[in-house]
């Protein structure tokens, strides 16, 4: 197992991972993807200080057994996510091909979600709901769905939900969490204690920046769980429960990422989402619905989000000075 010494550092404020997830059902439903009914209409509005709103047109719903905690993608699969589990499917007819099981009793307990880069699938992972939190990557050769190596943070941030490639690095988010664990009295690490990290590619930190409190505020007492870089270069964040995409832009200056616009999911309740980015022409959002078990894909309306960029300061001459 390879480590690194240089992300193991502990903090005063750890934190949890997703809630416990159910066992996976197995079910025997037909394999063959449907079409999902058209976007609903955006829900109440949002405030007036709130970036603007829009909704995702539903394209298609595959019944997955897996789709526990999150959904990853390549240009001919899609891979469910659950806690010991990973599924690989056809993406054109939903059949299941291949799953990765771990043992109840092996090193595997909480899969959280995953992202696939050059015929790998990269599966975050953690000891939820055990303390103190550990996390870890873990990786499958995407063909075979063999673990093929892993790659340990030990105690650090927080729990490490999801991970991506993106400009040249890694990026990744360490939740924490207001939930009170069973048996604790302090919460999990305290959900706004949550940050997304830029890793090298030795998945050590090179900087990190915090979640505007308002999604945070709709993410409590939960996290962020999902985390995926749009074909729009933003990042798009999910929480652990409502059907929100929220879009973000890493800030000009300061440590707290930028709020661009919500995106409205329907028949979403939060977790491990997915651009599909191997057609540039037609990128399609991939996320999950945790109740009916399925995976399910959108298109977003990209070329309606807009960047207000705002300056944030200005530069005075005589007579303009601020006193």
């Amino acid at each position: 197992m390879k480590k690194l010494p240089a992300l193991i550092a502990v903090t005063a404020t750890l934190a949890a991972i997703a809630l416990p997830a159910t066992a996976a059902r197995r079910t025997t439903a037909a394999q063959t993807p449907t079409t999902a009914a058209q976007a609903a209409a955006v829900p109440a509005a949002v405030q007036a200080d709130e970036p603007p709103a829009f909704p995702a047109a539903p394209l298609r719903s595959y019944p997955a057994f897996d789709a526990n905690q999150a959904v990853a993608v390549d240009a001919k699969y899609f891979y469910a996510v659950n806690n010991r589990t990973v599924t690989k499917h056809d993406r054109v007819t939903g059949e299941p091909l291949l799953q990765f099981a771990g043992d109840t009793d092996g090193p595997f307990k909480h899969m959280d979600s995953g992202v696939v880069v050059g015929g790998k699938l990269y599966a975050v992972h953690s000891n939820y709901p055990e303390w103190p939190m550990e996390s870890s990557i873990e990786v499958f050769d995407t063909r075979t769905m063999r673990h093929v190596d892993t790659y340990s943070f030990g105690i650090y941030r927080g729990s490490l939900t999801w991970l991506d490639r993106h400009d040249g690095a890694w990026w990744a988010g360490f939740a924490n969490y207001d939930e009170i664990q069973d048996g604790m009295t302090e919460p999990y690490g305290q959900t706004y204690n949550t940050q997304v990290v830029k890793l090298n590619d030795r998945f050590e930190p090179v900087a990190s920046w915090t979640i505007p409190k308002p999604i945070l505020d709709r993410f409590k007492p939960m996290s962020n769980s999902g985390g995926s870089w749009g074909p729009d270069g933003r990042l798009w964040l999910t929480g652990h429960d409502l059907g929100e995409a929220y879009v973000l832009e890493l800030p000009k200056a300061g440590s707290e990422l930028r709020w661009i616009a919500t995106v409205h999911l329907a028949d979403v309740q939060g977790q491990g989402i997915a651009w599909d980015r191997s057609n540039p022409r037609n990128p399609t959002l991939w996320a999950i619905s945790r109740p009916a078990r399925q995976v399910r894909t959108f298109t977003v309306p990209l070329g309606s989000i807009t960047d207000p960029d705002p300056q944030g300061w200005q530069i005075l001459g005589p007579g303009q000075f601020r006193r």
